[in-house]
């Protein structure tokens, strides 16, 4: 098992810059792929970034150059900095943390956009 904490979110204005974080402990899988999706209401959640173990990336095509996913994989922390936030982007924000056998979530968090 895997058990993720996360910390950050809150509420901000449009253009306003938030920092998610996640730790994962317990049955850690150093090739785990660290991943954040985020949910609107009565909607699937959809992933936002992906990070590998070896660092690469990916993104969802609306928050390319806004948003950054990092990981301290001797820390076993990945990290979602969101910068130039829309109303678009208010959700609540989970943390994915996957490896070949299982998919573990976090709680969430919300994220506010004000305009």
């Amino acid at each position: 098992q895997v058990q993720l904490v996360e910390s950050g979110g809150g509420s901000v204005q449009t253009g306003g810059s938030l920092r998610l974080s996640c730790a994962a402990s317990g049955s850690i899988d150093s090739r785990a792929i660290m991943r954040y999706y985020r949910q609107f209401p009565d909607k699937q959640r959809e992933l936002v970034a992906r990070i590998t173990s070896e660092g690469v990336v990916n993104y969802l095509d609306s928050v390319k150059g806004r948003f950054t996913i990092s990981r301290d994989n001797a820390k076993n922390t990945a990290t979602l900095q969101m910068n130039g936030l829309k109303p678009e982007d208010t959700a609540v924000y989970y943390c994915n943390y996957l490896t070949n056998r299982a998919s573990y979530w976090g709680p969430g968090t919300q994220v506010t956009v004000s305009s």
